[in-house]
């Protein structure tokens, strides 16, 4: 899939985009390098990070492996990043954990861990970028939530609470951005055609006895446009929400469902 963005649309802009080596981070970096941007990607693996930065094009993206849940990894990379390629101007939070059980098989550290990366890294790293664009009086930031911060499934309570944390915390705070001209949103896609989505098919069909081919097929049956999101797609109304096109979406949790939830 092409991302249908001329090479303007963001513009002397500088996007950070955290978990840049997962499927969504990665399709969301090229595609706001496609549209112009500047970018910062992050994430845990560095030679991962190297094959993302030399895919998308070296002269526009700059690296960075860091642990977000980390204080002093959070400031350096924010401290690196604007160095580089100048204030951040975009936020794109990608970084986030799957996986789970039912709540009575799971462990503390598991609901930590989930917590910890998927929510309070979020935050804190919102903080330190938010100063900067409330001092410049401009930013968009792009939550990663899930169809799973909308509404709980079987065997999901530590992913889904994490995410629904999220979605409140993108409501909450878009209320306070936007009197400085921020804002926020969240993105909740449903299965997406990366490893964390396939993942998260093959644990829920070993739930239930069945192979990842036979829960794969459930899953599309239960779609209405009968397939899963693919990253690119995710990645485009990231994209959107980022530009001056959406410059009026203030605290919304847009849903790529295929149909498959309405409200």
């Amino acid at each position: 899939m092409n991302f249908p963005f001329h090479d303007k649309t963001l513009d002397g802009q500088h996007i950070l985009i955290t978990g840049a080596t997962g499927g969504i981070g990665y399709a969301a970096a090229k595609a706001a390098v496609s549209a112009g941007a500047r970018v910062t990607i992050t994430g845990r693996n560095e030679e991962k990070l190297s094959e993302v930065r030399q895919a998308c094009g070296e002269d526009k993206v700059f690296a960075v492996k860091a642990d977000l849940t980390k204080p002093q990894a959070r400031d350096q990379l924010v401290e690196f990043a604007a160095n580089e390629f100048g204030p951040i101007t975009g936020l794109v939070n990608s970084a986030g954990v799957g996986g789970g059980d039912i709540v009575e098989s799971l462990s503390e550290d598991d609901l930590r861990g989930t917590m910890e990366l998927n929510y309070f890294s979020l935050v804190e790293l919102t903080q330190s970028i938010y100063k900067s664009m409330k001092e410049n009086g401009k930013g968009a930031i792009v939550n990663i939530s899930s169809l799973s911060g909308l509404r709980g499934t079987h065997g999901n309570s530590a992913y889904s609470a994490s995410k629904f944390a999220v979605v409140g915390f993108t409501q909450a705070f878009a209320l306070e951005a936007i009197e400085h001209s921020v804002r926020v949103n969240a993105v909740c896609p449903g299965y997406v055609d990366t490893e964390m989505g396939r993942n998260a098919i093959k644990s829920k069909g070993e739930r239930h006895g069945r192979s990842y081919e036979e829960q794969l097929e459930l899953a599309k049956e239960s779609i209405p446009s009968g397939r899963l999101t693919s990253p690119e797609e995710v990645a485009n109304t990231i994209v959107y929400l980022l530009s001056d096109a959406a410059e009026n979406i203030v605290g919304e949790s847009v849903k790529i469902s295929g149909g498959s939830v309405m409200r």
